[in-house]
């Protein structure tokens, strides 16, 4: 599952520079370097949903599989979540 995280903040890291690039073209480049990057930009939005959606899936499929586990994770979460919020 560390390697589909990986892949996933690689994707996102794409998507942030890719905007990046985009913003700073739109100061002043040219329609044709402007539409260059709003496609990589896009494109590399595409990928991240894909593999958002990937991931989605293959959660679902180890809830799925391991109903119990998955109550015990969300209940320790819960727990932690709750202390630190309670805390002063």
């Amino acid at each position: 599952m560390d390697a589909a995280g990986d892949k996933l903040m690689d994707d996102y890291r794409e998507v942030v520079a890719a905007a990046e690039e985009l913003l700073k073209a739109a100061s002043g480049q040219d329609a044709e370097r402007l539409q260059e990057l709003r496609g990589r930009a896009e494109e590399a939005l595409r990928k991240a949903r894909a593999r958002m959606e990937d991931a989605g899936f293959q959660l679902e499929a180890q809830v799925r599989d391991h109903p119990l586990a998955a109550v015990g994770i969300a209940a320790a979460v819960g727990l932690v979540v709750g202390l630190l919020l309670a805390r002063k």
